[in-house]
């Protein structure tokens, strides 16, 4: 476990730091309730597991030789965000109820967080970033890359799950519909600045 403390350290700051998928997350769970966020919090700690897997096989040193790729990749991952931060800006209000949100479908479960990585810039500049410095001494055996997998998963669960909970309050504590208006343009406008500046910078 020694050698994979800074592995653990380094997954827990990419998970909770700022990013589309905690703003969708956090979206999500402020107009939904909590419930309807967890498939989404599973979704993305799976899908950069994945990534993370793949890049250990040997996937990531092939995008590194293909920038093209990799543009390609970017694009799509901006268009897609682009279009979740235009349904958040411009979503109608919630109807509120007693415990925060009538409504209870939300509008990306767990296949579309997964298939949201793959083309996200950040889960694979992390991804790349994650096998390159800690494949060391961790890695150093056949099972490695799905260790790291599955450690990231693991520890992505409460990091992200803090975002449901922030959302879930903060739908709460908001009260009116027209509130959650203001708040779903704040934080669709926050969605498509963070989607552009990672591939931007």
């Amino acid at each position: 476990m020694e050698a994979w403390a800074p592995f653990l350290l380094f997954s827990a700051v990419m998970a909770v730091t700022p990013g589309p998928t905690n703003i969708l997350v956090f979206a999500i769970s402020s107009r939904h309730g909590w419930a309807a966020a967890l498939p989404a919090v599973l979704g993305a700690g799976a899908g950069v597991a994945s990534l993370l897997l793949l890049a250990g096989l040997g996937l990531g040193e092939l995008l590194l030789r293909q920038p093209l790729v990799q543009e390609v990749l970017s694009w799509i991952g901006v268009a897609w965000l682009s279009w979740l931060a235009w349904k958040i800006f411009s979503s109608p209000p919630a109807h509120l109820d007693g415990d925060g949100v009538r409504e209870r479908k939300a509008p990306l479960g767990f296949v579309g967080t997964v298939g949201l990585q793959l083309v996200n810039p950040k889960a694979w500049i992390m991804a790349l970033s994650a096998v390159t410095v800690f494949s060391g001494a961790a890695l150093g055996h056949a099972g490695g890359s799905l260790e790291m997998a599955l450690l990231f998963y693991l520890v992505s669960l409460p990091c992200v799950g803090a975002w449901v909970v922030l959302g879930a309050g903060t739908g709460r504590l908001l009260g009116s519909p027209r509130r959650m208006v203001y708040m779903n343009r704040g934080l669709g406008l926050l969605l498509l600045v963070s989607a552009w500046v990672s591939v931007l910078l």
